[in-house]
């Protein structure tokens, strides 16, 4: 399960434009929670339905237009 879950998460942070700390901090108050799957982290079930709830009502609110992409707070938006 964590390979496929390590694939939804990517391919949502590219769609939310959102840092994998941002993203790792929101889901479970750890920064380094995308860091840790792409290095094999297995998380239990609980983390895992927390992190898929987390998309979709991401997805959810964006289309109803109550969140926007994050982006990288790093780089300049001028």
């Amino acid at each position: 399960m964590s390979g496929a879950l390590t694939m939804r998460v990517k391919a949502f942070l590219r769609e939310a434009d959102m840092p994998p700390s941002a993203f790792g901090r929101d889901v479970a108050g750890d920064p380094r929670l995308v860091t840790d799957l792409r290095n094999g982290r297995e998380v239990r079930r609980k983390l895992a339905e927390r992190i898929e709830r987390y998309m979709t009502d991401w997805r959810a609110d964006y289309a109803a237009g109550r969140v926007q992409r994050v982006g990288d707070r790093r780089r300049s938006r001028d």
